[in-house]
């Protein structure tokens, strides 16, 4: 792991998005909560915040971090479900990674929770959008 010890602790924040792609009868099925598995939204949003907070056990030299917030959103649009998280730290190091994760296992869940009625769908364009805090100052993009 890099060493961050002589690093001030700052306020960081991390905004990434991502978005899961689909037939409109698949969106329809998890707009009308018609899922066989359950409420999809609900599951996906649960999913990425549990995973935010277990990012340093599966990012292999990621520095575990005690979050003070972690905000996943999830929103229907026209031929996607479109992901937003935002995660929250004061610390040594940022919180891209705990983001970007957030945001891949939620769509992870989108997908397999209607996966048996629309195998083509494609997880697309996860990226950090905005960062705050740190060295490196801010950052942003879309």
């Amino acid at each position: 792991m890099v060493d961050v010890s002589a690093k001030p602790e700052s306020l960081r924040e991390a905004v990434a998005r991502g978005r899961v792609a689909m037939r409109a009868e698949t969106l329809a099925l998890i707009r009308d909560n018609k899922a066989g598995k359950g409420d999809v939204l609900a599951a996906a949003r649960l999913a990425g915040i549990m995973a935010a907070k277990r990012t340093a056990e599966l990012i292999p030299l990621c520095h575990p971090l005690p979050l003070a917030a972690v905000a996943v959103e999830l929103e229907l649009g026209e031929a996607a479900v479109d992901i937003t998280a935002r995660v929250r730290t004061t610390g040594r190091t940022g919180v891209e990674m705990e983001a970007l994760t957030a945001v891949s296992v939620a769509a992870l869940t989108v997908y397999d929770m209607v996966k048996a009625v629309d195998r083509g769908m494609r997880i697309e364009a996860v990226r950090v959008v905005r960062k705050t805090g740190g060295k490196s100052g801010d950052f942003t993009q879309d």
